[in-house]
């Protein structure tokens, strides 16, 4: 375990790196939160004026959602919900993955070329929206369908189903295939290189577990500055909540280039920039 922890904190240093150097790749994931906010408040907002009983359903509050009597106009709204968030997740995440791939490479590259990458991929990427929305959407049927055993059964399911397409997306824009393509190349690619590729995640987030607690500690003094200096409390809060977002980001950021790099090496053996050849080898043990 302590073995796991030391790759995957090794991993991650070596992709803060990467950042560090090229901030600009944290516009990928900037413009993708805004651009899901979007999405979501062009769902909310029509529906809270015309149909608001709709959104009690789509958020489980309505009693029909619970005993899974969810009407069929719903699923087709949650279906299109899933489809147009997926689509900007994947399409951000493919424009930074070029990128990312291009800097371990020691190559230039632009927000622009990302994007180009990605505008050049888009049948791949829509098809994938297309197949991650109907999973979503089957896994989300399964747990409205028990209470108990079905949010069970979603939640072992949905995990499975992030792993096995783990290494999807590098493969949708470098490789350009299909998405059932994809997931059995995804698939191989975790077979014969298994080790500790999904560590990595697990050391982003202990890399960033100072930051979080520091943005914790800030945010709870600010709550007990809301009594005895109210303009002090809303200043120190509304500063934690832009440190968390910047945080996120930079989450989001680090796990993309981390799963970049992963690729790389374990598809063409090469060792991208400024990660160590004896942390990738840990990260992915020889069968």
């Amino acid at each position: 375990m302590f073995d796991r922890f030391f790759t995957g904190f090794s991993a991650a240093r070596s992709c803060w790196e990467i950042l560090r150097e090229d901030k600009k790749l944290l516009l990928f994931p900037l413009i993708s939160g805004i651009a899901c906010l979007v999405v979501l408040l062009s769902f909310v907002l029509p529906l809270a004026v015309i149909q608001p009983r709709a959104l009690m359903v789509l958020f489980d509050d309505d009693p029909r959602a619970a005993a899974g009597q969810v009407p069929w106009w719903a699923w087709l709204l949650l279906f299109a919900f899933y489809f147009c968030n997926y689509f900007v997740i994947y399409f951000f995440n493919a424009a930074l993955i070029h990128c990312a791939l291009f800097r371990f490479r020691g190559i230039p590259t632009s927000v622009d070329d990302g994007l180009w990458a990605a505008t050049r991929c888009l049948p791949q990427i829509l098809a994938w929206s297309f197949v991650s929305a109907t999973v979503g959407l089957l896994l989300k049927a399964i747990e409205n369908s028990n209470e108990r055993a079905g949010q069970f059964i979603s939640a072992i399911a949905g995990t499975a189903w992030s792993i096995v397409t783990y290494f999807v997306v590098p493969v949708l824009i470098v490789e350009k295939v299909g998405p059932f393509e994809a997931i059995a190349r995804s698939a191989r690619i975790l077979k014969d290189t298994w080790g500790e590729a999904l560590g990595g995640r697990i050391g982003i987030s202990w890399f960033l577990l100072p930051f979080w607690l520091i943005g914790i500690v800030l945010g709870i003094g600010g709550f007990f500055l809301l009594g005895p200096a109210l303009p002090l409390g809303i200043l120190l809060l509304a500063v934690v909540v832009i440190y968390m977002i910047v945080l996120a980001l930079v989450s989001s950021a680090l796990e993309t280039i981390l799963l970049s790099g992963l690729y790389l090496y374990a598809t063409q053996g090469e060792v991208p920039a400024r990660m160590d050849r004896s942390v990738l080898a840990g990260a992915f043990a020889a069968k």
